[in-house]
C-alpha cells in the first residue's frame, strides 16, 4: 500500500511538474535565449581573457580592418559620439526616465530600471578588477582610455539601457521602436569604441552579452511588467 500510494504521488507531481513547465515556457524560453546563452559566449570570453591577456586570434584584424577607414572627420564624429555611451548620453537619458517612473509611481519598474543599472555598474567594475586586461595599443587613440578594458564599460552602459526599456516598453506599442533606435544606437557606441582603439572586439561582445543577461535576469526576478500579483504555479495548478 505504502508503494502504490508513494507511486501515486510521484505520477501526481510529474503531471504538476509537466504542468508548470507548459504554463510557464515563455519564461523558460526567455530564460534560455536571454540568459543562459549569452552568460555562456560571456563565461567563454572572460575564460580565455584569464588565460590570454593578449586577446584572440580576431580581435586585431578586425581592429586594423575598422583603423584603415580613419579619417579626421570621423575622429571628431566618433569622439563626439563615444560620450553618449555612458556620461552624456546613458547617464541622462537614465535619470530621466527614473524620474519619471518616480512621478508616475510605477514602483515596480522604477525598482527594475535601478537595479538593472546599479548592478551593471558593479558587475562592469567588479570583472575589469578582476580580470586587469590591458586595452590595445596598436595606434594612438585620440581618446585613450588608462583602465582596464574587459568588459567595456561604454557597451554595458549603452546595452543594459536598452535592454531595460525594451523589457519596460515589451507589452506596449513602443517596444518595436526601442529595439530599433537602441539596437543602433548600441551598435555605434560599440563602433566607436572599436574606431578608437580603446577596445578588442572582444571586450564589446563581452559587454554586451552579460548585460543583457543581467538585464532579463533581472526582469524574471522582479517581473516590472506585472499588474498583479500571481502565485508561482497557480496557471498550472488550474491544468492539473
Amino acid at each position: 500500500m505504502a508503494i502504490t500510494k508513494l507511486k501515486k504521488l510521484f505520477q501526481s507531481f510529474l503531471k504538476f511538474f509537466k504542468n508548470l513547465l507548459i504554463a510557464r515556457r515563455s519564461s523558460l524560453l526567455v530564460l534560455l535565449i536571454g540568459v543562459f546563452f549569452p552568460l555562456q559566449i560571456f563565461g567563454s570570453l572572460a575564460e580565455d581573457v584569464w588565460e590570454n591577456q593578449g586577446g584572440f586570434p580576431w580581435d586585431v584584424p578586425i581592429l586594423l580592418a575598422i583603423h584603415s577607414t580613419a579619417q579626421p572627420q570621423l575622429d571628431a564624429f566618433a569622439l563626439v559620439l563615444t560620450e553618449l555611451g555612458v556620461f552624456w548620453g546613458v547617464f541622462p537619458f537614465a535619470a530621466i526616465t527614473a524620474f519619471i517612473l518616480l512621478v508616475r509611481r510605477k514602483k515596480l519598474p522604477l525598482a527594475y530600471f535601478v537595479t538593472t543599472l546599479m548592478g551593471s555598474i558593479i558587475i562592469n567594475r567588479t570583472v575589469k578588477v578582476l580580470l586587469r586586461r590591458v586595452r590595445p595599443n596598436l595606434w594612438e587613440s585620440p581618446a585613450p582610455e588608462f583602465d582596464y578594458g574587459f568588459p567595456s564599460g561604454h557597451a554595458m552602459s549603452s546595452m543594459t539601457l536598452v535592454a531595460a526599456l525594451v523589457v519596460l516598453t515589451w507589452n506596449t506599442r513602443w517596444r518595436w521602436l526601442v529595439l530599433i533606435v537602441g539596437g543602433l544606437f548600441v551598435l555605434a557606441i560599440g563602433w566607436t569604441r572599436l574606431y578608437l582603439g580603446v577596445h578588442y572586439p572582444s571586450d564589446v561582445l563581452a559587454g554586451w552579452m552579460v548585460s543583457v543577461a543581467w538585464a532579463i535576469g533581472v526582469s524574471l526576478l522582479i517581473k516590472p511588467n506585472s499588474t498583479k500579483r500571481k502565485s508561482i504555479g497557480k496557471e498550472a495548478v488550474k491544468n492539473n
